[in-house]
């Protein structure tokens, strides 16, 4: 059964960008990348490049750090395959542009809910550890649940990978394949 929305989580480097890729992939639809990063620095374009070259040719790659919703709701089409890779750097240039994260996370889920083709988004899992130490992380910390709660709650199927193993979390019946 092909979903029209898939959450895809994890820890980072667990698997979750090429688990999403590959989900894209084998759509056999028009593949585009939305990309939240900002490249501040030589190590995280580093980054970027080496996500680009492992994704391979074929994608047209839009480059978005904010307005994702904007993009989806003006880029998705039904011959189309979106990748949203990734919330987690989405919220934090939210957060650094003193918007309001809910009224974003609003906005993003009704752009995914009329989007006219399959969306994938990306996220990482960051609750999982120590409590942070400092008001700003904890806030990230606990924005950034909300919004995995958020989004997984709209999406038709969520996917956590660990270890490069994907476990369907949703739907809950006995491990569907997920497919766009």
């Amino acid at each position: 059964m092909p979903f029209r929305t898939v959450l895809v989580t994890g820890g980072a480097r667990s698997g979750k960008s090429a688990y999403a890729e590959g989900l894209v992939r084998a759509s056999g639809r028009e593949r585009v990348y939305v990309a939240t990063c900002v490249a501040g620095d030589g190590e995280m374009r580093e980054r970027v490049a080496r996500h680009r070259d492992q994704r391979g040719e074929g994608w047209l790659t839009l480059e978005e750090p904010r307005d994702i919703a904007g993009v989806i709701a003006a880029e998705s089409r039904p011959g189309r395959a979106m990748l949203v890779d990734c919330l987690t750097l989405w919220l934090s240039n939210v957060l650094f542009a003193e918007a309001d994260p809910a009224a974003e996370t609003l906005r993003l889920r009704a752009a995914i809910a009329a989007a006219a083709g399959p969306v994938v988004l990306v996220t990482n899992e960051v609750g999982s550890g120590i409590v942070p130490d400092n008001a700003l992380a904890r806030r990230f910390r606990d924005e950034q649940g909300r919004l995995n709660r958020l989004i997984a709650e709209a999406a038709e199927a969520a996917v956590l990978v660990a270890a490069g193993l994907p476990l369907v979390l949703k739907p809950n019946s006995a491990q569907p394949e997920i497919t766009l």
